[in-house]
């Protein structure tokens, strides 16, 4: 439960980069009262496994960012990533926060067959 409320305030400021007392109101009162989500049998250790992966991104990001305003990528491409077997709709939206995070990629659909279509940007051939 309090895992939770921590997730949601921390994508609520992610979103809204703003720390005003009225803003953290509305984000704790969006955290309590947004519905739970049903308990699955993901381990903790794909949810540690998937978290790394985020804090990695972080500074992937900033890389792709600065390499896109030296060398702009004019590619683009769409490619189908498979979702690993057995994830959680909170592991999904994690995957597809992860792949958003960078500059280069965006998740355009979630299939329910078990891919993402992502969109890239690429440098050219």
């Amino acid at each position: 439960m309090i895992g939770q409320i921590v997730l949601r305030l921390t994508i609520w400021f992610l979103l809204t980069a703003n720390f005003s007392p009225a803003n953290i109101l509305i984000g704790v009162c969006l955290a309590v009262l947004l519905p739970g989500r049903v308990r699955s049998c993901e381990s903790w250790q794909e949810w540690l496994r998937t978290l790394g992966k985020v804090v990695k991104a972080i500074p992937q990001a900033y890389l792709e960012a600065v390499e896109m305003l030296f060398r702009p990528h004019a590619q683009e491409e769409l490619v189908r990533e498979p979702v690993p077997p057995g994830r959680s709709p909170g592991l999904i939206f994690l995957d597809i926060f992860l792949i958003t995070f960078t500059p280069k990629t965006i998740v355009l659909k979630h299939d329910p067959q078990g891919w993402y279509e992502v969109h890239q940007v690429v440098k050219r051939r």
